[in-house]
């Protein structure tokens, strides 16, 4: 008991902090910049991000047959857009990684403010109108910024004055960010071992969906609006890729609770594994494309 309470209150915090401080050392502030000299990209990919992911997630847990603490999870998700591994995924798939960057930061950003209003109008929605779980909004919105805002001012400020070590440092950030969440779903996996299939079998489906129609949503939507193949992809991977180690803190420390958590666990597993396959058929195709480029300039 002790030491799943060290890990919730000490360790989880502590290695978000971390991992938020990871994104801030790939900042500069041209990426805020960014927002006005390139309106068009950013504001469809946040548009995906702040409001029709929100929306797609309330439709789909309160549509399929999910636990009140299943379809939390849902929320908690679709409230925490982004993240560091949405920004290595666009790297790996040759997308616009400037643009994910700033999509990412941006978000990090302004959902500081949104998540405790809409998550607590999702609690009284899903858990009912009397339940325990509810979330004080200044107090949550302080946490938050200390495990967002903050620790991305502490990395940009990194950067700004000592580049070197920001350089040297910002991939082993990255790749901690996935060893922690890895090792996140393995512990709520050991000490929640009896409702693990039960909540496969329960939230699965809908993390299936969710991920793939949000991609999908991502990719369409910035196709229609005429933005570039490089753009489109960032916006799909921003759209898919949810800050799941996020998710799971509010989960485990702001609202108690192990059974909400394990929605964004399973989703975890779901969006790493499109993405590879995502990044797997780009990079096919940029390979190919130079091939063909190749062979054109030796004819």
């Amino acid at each position: 008991m002790q030491l799943i309470t060290l890990v919730n209150t000490q360790v989880i915090p502590i290695c978000i902090f971390l991992i938020m401080m990871g994104m801030g050392l790939s900042l500069v502030v041209n990426d805020f910049k960014r927002v006005i000299k390139y309106p068009k990209a950013v504001a469809i990919g946040l548009t995906n991000q702040l409001l029709l992911l929100p929306i797609i997630g309330f439709a789909l847990a309160s549509i399929m047959p999910l636990e009140p603490e299943y379809a939390v999870g849902v929320m908690l998700l679709v409230l925490c857009p982004g993240g560091t591994t949405s920004n290595m995924f666009s790297h790996l798939a040759k997308a616009d990684v400037a643009l994910s960057v700033t999509m990412t930061a941006v978000a990090s950003l302004l959902t500081v403010f949104t998540i405790p209003v809409v998550l607590n109008y999702s609690l009284i929605h899903f858990m009912g109108e009397g339940s325990e779980f509810q979330l004080p909004i200044m107090a949550t919105m302080i946490s938050l910024m200390k495990l967002t805002i903050v620790p991305i001012a502490v990395g940009m400020l990194i950067r700004r004055y000592a580049p070197k070590v920001a350089e040297s440092t910002q991939v082993h950030v990255s790749r901690f960010g996935i060893l922690f969440l890895t090792l996140l779903i393995i512990f709520l996996t050991y000490i929640q071992q009896d409702i693990v299939i039960p909540a496969l079998i329960a939230a699965g489906p809908v993390s299936i969906i969710l991920n793939i129609s949000t991609m999908l949503l991502g990719y369409y939507t910035s196709k229609w609006f005429g933005l570039n193949f490089a753009q489109r992809t960032s916006i799909t991977i921003e759209v898919g890729l949810q800050n799941s180690t996020l998710s799971m803190f509010m989960a485990l420390t702001l609202l108690a609770n192990y059974k909400m958590s394990f929605t964004p666990a399973i989703y975890t597993l779901t969006m790493l594994f499109t993405a590879s396959i995502l990044v797997g058929m780009l990079n096919t195709k940029y390979i190919k494309a130079k091939q063909l480029r190749a062979s054109i300039a030796e004819s």
